[in-house]
């Protein structure tokens, strides 16, 4: 134990084991007044215990799936920090795909192919110890299926040696939590964390919601990329349902968390020491809230009361002890314990039974200095058993100090609000009580104030001109003064021309830099007063310029004339300063209820000097006046001397006056209380009075003070009321005040609607009709009709399926009303209740009603499988709202070109049952769109659409792409363009020779060699490159045509075959090109072709190529 004191101190730097001093230990002191206990304080030792050795196996997973990495490490004391890394010591990165959950294991929602490695290691961080232990490092490998069945296939004929699993896009599914449905405790006052954490590909978002509620905004924060919500400091507000959602592109799942809020012991009302005297009572309370409800035990001395002796003076009732006549030596220390299964409470309170004559604790000859009209505290701090009760006197103790103009407080306190010189002097507190008295004397010194008799003025100065700012000041001469002068609210420039006396500031040589605003400020140790002018500096000027400047001050105010309700104040107007005065301001002080604050009081002409004031009775006036010039107002006038008006009964009664009931038994009446102002007299009271509207012809009465509310009690339940509220005060009573009706307090009403009835007009929508309740059975004012109703269940399911409840309100007027928005197919209950400000009456018998069938909803899916050449597999869910019984689906599809334009289109009808079907006889590469509903009795549901495109077939697939890619290529169209010029070119060039040279040989050998059975072509036939040959059709030698359509090129590559369109041009048996030149020059510009397959360009380009 260390010396003089209660601390213990344990030493195990000796090599004792500390484990022989872990446990519970409680101090006790006691001396002979009594025992104090101390909390129980727990001793144990931290413990940071060894990772047990284990052999890991490597995770091998496919791609795309899952994976938990469990860390799982030793448990230790306090509970170690988890953290992963790898051999370089370098975290894991971890995202919303990647995380660490709350038990330290480490979470995959899906894996990727570098998540493959050997050295994912757990760290368990020890912190009371500094010691870390490492698990043994876990190799994950991850494979891609894809590239196996890639390499098996050539082995296995092209048949996937794996499927597909887990790299396939895949639904959300919670991993934390496990279960489908949970529940969390947490005590108040600490931190809540709820956990989610999904898998799925692609990697699904966490988002959080309170069911019926909202986050505290101040407490709440989210982690772990978004997969933790914390609130800390939870209140039992916090309780509830909290919805985690995950969601992809797939699907979205959630999962209800439910959270119940507990609570340790916590203190409502704690204990206190007591002091009391011999034979007075006094009550000890140890009040304290908890979930569950904590139990109160009381001991005495640290022992359980109910083994302490007994004493007849105290009477334990639960939380409270009550002492009655106490007796001297019965003192002790009582111990209250607030306890439950969370935790415990533990409070020492002294009851001291002490008999004590006064004492006065304030300094004796304690001197006061307070400013005139400033309030004044005089303190007379005491103690004593019994408590002395505290009289003030003043000079003698020939009378007690009291009146308005004192106030008296609780803890001895004398209180003046306004002091005045005449308050100057000698007083004397005296503490009494049963076992003595005791004076002490302290002194009061009213001070004058602090005033600046002549303010600095505003200048405007030419440069270099000097300036003098000054400040006069009146002080009380027993207060040393302390003069200070600001510019622009800082300190004077550290500058030579700044020259400070004791009543000016002279500024030598001004410049620009001197413009600004500089204030005086005169401190003494009680109080202080400023005032400030600005300073302009101008340029020099030959002439003067007229200044025009603020009036001063008015002076010289006297009060004439002076009556109970009115006063006659005259003033000498100040220096105009070359504006004249438009107007005076008179401002009054009411130094008896609002010193300190200046109010205006009224306006007069600038060419009065007099004005006649109407005052109010009670109020100790002090006028001032400012006066206006078209540059701004003055500085106050000095004020005048103070002026108190008699007191008088009030002109007025409160306003705003109400009556309300706040129970079912009681009448609230409220008003507007008059201020100091109206009061117009000391001893300002309200008289309250009030009778039941047609009942009683009496008015009850009750007169109350200092309050802006009275309440009524035992009133019968919302009946009316009349009630007035009067002002007094000690010279009378105000006039005679307005009735006001209001009612009682009303209670929950009594009866439910009766005849509920239930029309329902459509699957969505029913209407309800309900009776009236009677008028009596209100018990308030009639608010409305409030319908409760809830799905039980839909009617094509044979489980119930309980949704939540829903409310309606309607106007109190009205005995029927709709329900919208109701699920087709289903079964509902419902009940009416009535409703007033107090609450709901007593349900209507429960009423159950079914809707009938609707349009189904749309099917929860529709995809296509299997794609081959000339069919498709479609496979769907059926609709999440049945709405009905099912009576089948409609399937409509059609096929899209290229351009978006539809095909015909075809209808399927399905049963409903099924879920699947197959498309035969469908065209291979063809793009089609389908379009899918379900049906019940009532009708066709929304469709939902997919489009799927048929396989491709391979024969034709190469020719197809070379077509479409190759034609609509801007290179081929350029080539093309690039070859018609240069062909134009050719035969320009043959004509020019041709008219030069004569005939070709060529058409020497045709004149030569005439064939009798050619037919004469006619002009209007000849086409560009065509021959009459009948051998014209024939292929050319040394070319052909393969079957597939395409051409291909022959060894020559001189053939002018190359040049034409579509090789019509061909050659005679003699070897001669026939056909190009033949015929008319009119020939040249021939239209059309009469091959019997229009040349494309890609037969073209297959010619040149």
């Amino acid at each position: 134990m260390k010396p003089h004191s209660g601390t213990l101190i344990i030493d195990i730097s000796g090599g004792q084991k500390a484990e022989a001093y872990e446990g519970v230990y409680q101090c006790t002191a006691r001396n002979k007044h009594g025992t104090a206990v101390s909390n129980n304080i727990v001793i144990r030792q931290s413990r940071s215990p060894l990772w047990s050795k284990e052999k890991i196996d490597p995770f091998i997973v496919q791609e795309g799936a899952s994976l938990v990495l469990p860390c799982r490490p030793p448990a230790g004391l306090p509970p170690p920090i988890i953290f992963w890394m790898d051999m370089s010591f370098q975290r894991i990165p971890q995202s919303r795909r990647v995380s660490q959950a709350l038990n330290g294991d480490l979470y995959f929602s899906n894996v990727i192919l570098d998540d493959s490695r050997n050295d994912y290691i757990c760290y368990a961080r020890f912190p009371h110890t500094q010691t870390i232990q490492q698990k043994q490092p876990i190799t994950v490998r991850v494979i891609n299926m894809d590239a196996i069945n890639e390499t098996m296939a050539a082995f296995l004929n092209d048949t996937d040696f794996f499927s597909d699993g887990p790299s396939e896009e895949r639904r959300p599914m919670f991993l934390v939590p496990s279960e489908t449905g949970s529940t969390k405790m947490v005590l108040r006052g600490q931190v809540l964390e709820l956990e989610c954490i999904a898998e799925g590909l692609p990697t699904p978002e966490i988002s959080w919601s309170k069911v019926s509620g909202e986050f505290p905004s101040k407490r709440t924060t989210f982690h772990n990329f978004h997969k933790t919500l914390r609130i800390t400091d939870v209140s039992e507000a916090d309780a509830g349902e909290y919805r985690c959602t995950a969601k992809n592109r797939l699907a979205s799942v959630h999962h209800i968390i439910g959270v119940t809020v507990k609570a340790a012991p916590y203190w409502i009302t704690a204990p206190r020491n007591l002091v009391l005297a011999p034979s007075e009572t006094g009550v000890l309370t140890c009040r304290a809230g908890g979930n569950p409800k904590p139990t109160i035990t009381w001991s005495m001395n640290g022992i359980p009361i109910e083994n302490s002796p007994k004493d007849p003076s105290r009477k334990v009732e639960d939380d409270t002890i009550i002492f009655t006549d106490v007796r001297t030596g019965s003192s002790a220390v009582y111990q209250c314990n607030a306890s439950n299964e969370y935790g415990y409470l533990l409070s020492n309170a002294f009851v001291n039974v002490l008999a004590e004559p006064p004492r006065v604790l304030t300094p004796s000859d304690k001197v006061y200095q307070v400013i005139m009209n400033k309030p004044a505290l005089l303190d007379c701090a005491s103690f004593g058993s019994p408590i002395p009760r505290i009289t003030w006197f003043k000079d003698t103790r020939s009378s007690v100090l009291e009146g308005d103009s004192y106030v008296f407080h609780q803890n001895g306190t004398l209180e003046i609000h306004v002091a005045q010189t005449t308050n100057s002097g000698k007083y004397t507190c005296v503490a009494t009580n049963s076992l003595g008295i005791s004076e002490n004397h302290v002194y009061l010194e009213v001070k004058e104030p602090t005033r600046i008799l002549r303010q600095p003025e505003y200048w405007v100065v030419q440069r270099n001109r000097d300036v003098v700012f000054e400040c006069k000041v009146k002080h009380d001469p027993s207060l040393t003064p302390t003069m200070i002068w600001l510019k622009d609210n800082g300190e004077l420039p550290d500058d030579e021309r700044f020259v400070v006396d004791s009543d000016s500031l002279t500024i030598i040589d001004v410049t620009e830099n001197d413009e600004g605003t500089y204030t005086c400020i005169m401190n003494t140790t009680l109080d202080q007063d400023s005032a400030s002018a600005s300073l302009t500096v101008v340029e020099a000027t030959p002439t003067p310029a007229i200044i025009y400047e603020q009036p001063d001050a008015p002076t010289d105010l006297e009060l004439t004339d002076q009556r109970d309700r009115s006063v006659q104040l005259t003033w000498i107007p100040g220096d105009e300063h070359n504006s004249p005065i438009k107007k005076f301001l008179i401002q009054y002080e009411d130094a008896l209820h609002q010193p300190g604050i200046w109010h205006n009081l009224t306006e007069v002409p600038g060419i009065k000097t007099t004005a006649h004031l109407k005052l109010s009775p009670y109020v100790q006036y002090t006028f001032r006046v400012l006066a206006l010039n078209n540059v701004g107002y003055s500085q106050p006038s000095y004020p005048s001397r103070s002026y108190k008006t008699k007191a008088a009964a009030p002109d007025e009664n409160p306003s705003e006056v109400e009556a309300m009931g706040t129970h079912h038994d009681n009448l609230v009446i409220s008003w507007k209380p008059l201020t100091g102002l109206q009061s117009n007299g000391p001893g300002l009271q309200y008289k309250v009075m009030w009778k039941q509207m047609d009942v009683e012809n009496q008015w009850a009465s009750v007169t109350v003070a200092n309050v802006s509310k009275f309440v009524v009690s035992g009133t019968p339940t919302f009946v009316p009321y009349e009630v007035k509220v009067q002002a007094l005060n000690d010279y009378g009573s105000g006039p005679e005040p307005k009735v006001v009706v209001g009612y009682s307090g009303e209670d929950f009403p009594l009866a439910a609607p009766n005849n509920v009835q239930v029309f329902v007009q459509n699957s969505t929508l029913a209407e309800i009709h309900w009776m009236p309740v009677p008028p009596n059975s209100v018990r308030g004012r009639l608010k409305g009709y409030r319908v409760y109703y809830m799905k039980q269940r839909d009617q094509h399911k044979h489980n119930g399926h309980h949704t939540e409840q829903q409310v309606l309100n309607f106007s109190a007027n009205k005995t029927h009303g709709k329900l919208p928005g109701l699920h087709p197919y289903s079964s509902y209950k419902l009940n009416v209740r009535v409703f007033n400000n107090r609450g709901e009456g007593p349900p209507s018998p429960t009423l159950q009603f079914e809707t009938p069938e609707g349009v189904p909803g749309p099917p929860a899916f529709l995809k296509v499988t299997n794609p081959n050449l000339d069919s498709l597999t479609l496979e769907w869910g059926p609709p999440n709202e049945h709405n009905g019984k099912l009576t089948g689906y409609t399937l409509k599809y059609q096929p899209v070109n290229n351009t978006n334009e539809l095909g015909p289109l075809e209808e399927l009808a399905l049963a409903a049952n099924e879920t699947s079907v197959t498309l035969p006889n469908l065209k291979y590469s063809t793009r089609y769109k389908f379009y899918f509903n379900a049906k019940t009795l009532i009708g066709p549901g929304p469709s939902i659409t997919e489009e799927a495109i048929t396989v491709m077939d391979e024969g034709k697939k190469a020719m197809a792409s070379r077509q479409v890619d190759i034609a609509t290529q801007g290179w081929f169209i350029g080539l093309m363009c690039a070859i018609a010029l240069l062909i134009l070119v050719l035969l320009i060039v043959c004509f020019i020779k041709r008219n030069k040279g004569g005939k070709y040989p060529v058409k020497e050998k045709e004149d030569a060699h005439a064939d009798p059975e050619s037919q004469p072509m006619k002009d209007d036939d000849v086409t560009f490159g065509e021959y009459s040959d009948s051998e014209d059709h024939k292929p050319l030698k040394g070319s052909r045509t393969p079957s597939n359509g395409t051409v291909k090129r022959d060894e020559s590559d001189d053939s002018l075959v190359d040049y034409g369109e579509g090789g019509d041009g061909q050659f005679n048996e003699d070897g001669s090109f026939i056909g190009q030149y033949s015929g008319k020059k009119e020939r040249d510009t021939a239209e059309g072709h009469e091959s019997s397959e229009a040349p494309s360009p890609v037969n073209a380009m297959n010619s040149f190529v």
